[in-house]
């Protein structure tokens, strides 16, 4: 991997921090124009983000028409921003004010896995607001375990990782993940994995996604398998009626111990969550990259 530079890192950071402080200190009306500012100039700066959007929608949505497909592209910058806002706010964000943000539903399947002694896989993705999910989740009732993957930046990660556990959430790094994440489930804590990312064809399975074939990690059935863990399907979801987020939990999903069925099982309760509401998932990523042997690249 080519080195990146200590001048490229700094100026990155510097305006990493710039936008989250104008984030932080305006009023929130004006935190939230600002923030959609922002995103609308990420897709202006970036155009291979809209570009592969609109791709994946095609291939994905093929009976959705065009302009449909734009608009959702634009309710995805749309939600970046309403994402960005939130995380910049955290610092502020108290117990007694959190239902301003946020909401929760479902709370009575996590509240039954957490009886059962053996801890709780969250499956959850980039989709409505994964990080104030989390933030969300240790007010109302304990801090848990995210796994995620070090930035490239560090100047970067290192701010998103203080804000990440102003409420006491820990990160569990991904090279180093199975063995943190057991002795977690272990002691009947929580732990939320993102299972909406593309991985190499060496490291998971193909599923079903959208129709599509999608390279999927095996990692989080593994374990659940292994640990008897719950795995509960969770994401916040904007609501746009009541002007804030809803946390909604599903059922437990049952584990097979085979992998791949166990897997599969998960996307399409990604894929359902998602039909529902498309411009909160983020269509940017190239979900698709990976594709079956002999088989042409989508992007």
């Amino acid at each position: 991997m080519r080195k990146r530079s200590a001048v490229r890192d700094v100026v990155e950071y510097a305006a990493a921090l710039c936008v989250v402080k104008s984030l932080e200190w305006t009023p929130l009306w004006v935190a939230n124009r600002l923030g959609r500012f922002y995103a609308n100039l990420l897709d202006a700066s970036i155009p291979r983000l809209r570009r592969v959007a609109m791709r994946n929608l095609s291939l994905a949505m093929p009976r959705v028409d065009e302009s449909r497909r734009r608009e959702i592209a634009d309710e995805v910058f749309g939600s970046i921003a309403r994402v960005i806002v939130a995380f910049a706010r955290f610092p502020s964000l108290r117990r007694e004010t959190l239902d301003r943000w946020i909401r929760c539903e479902g709370t009575e399947y996590v509240d039954e896995a957490f009886a059962r002694g053996r801890g709780v896989l969250f499956a959850t993705a980039h989709f409505g607001n994964w990080e104030l999910s989390a933030f969300a989740h240790a007010l109302f009732r304990a801090p848990m375990h995210v796994v995620v993957r070090p930035l490239d930046n560090p100047y970067i990660d290192r701010l998103v990782e203080r804000r990440r556990g102003l409420t006491g959430n820990r990160p569990i790094f991904k090279k180093d993940s199975a063995r943190a994440i057991l002795k977690a489930l272990a002691a009947n804590e929580a732990v939320g994995i993102l299972i909406d990312q593309n991985v190499t064809a060496d490291a998971g399975v193909f599923v079903d996604f959208f129709g599509l074939s999608a390279c999927a990690s095996t990692g989080l059935a593994k374990l659940a398998a292994h640990s008897g863990a719950a795995v509960i399907p969770g994401f916040a979801v904007w609501r746009e009626a009541e002007r804030r987020y809803v946390l909604r939990f599903y059922p437990p999903v049952a584990i097979t111990g085979d992998a791949r069925r166990d897997t599969q099982e998960l996307q399409e309760k990604l894929e359902e969550a998602i039909r529902e509401d498309p411009g909160q998932w983020l269509w940017i990523h190239r979900r698709w990259k990976t594709r079956p042997a002999g088989e042409a690249g989508i992007y």
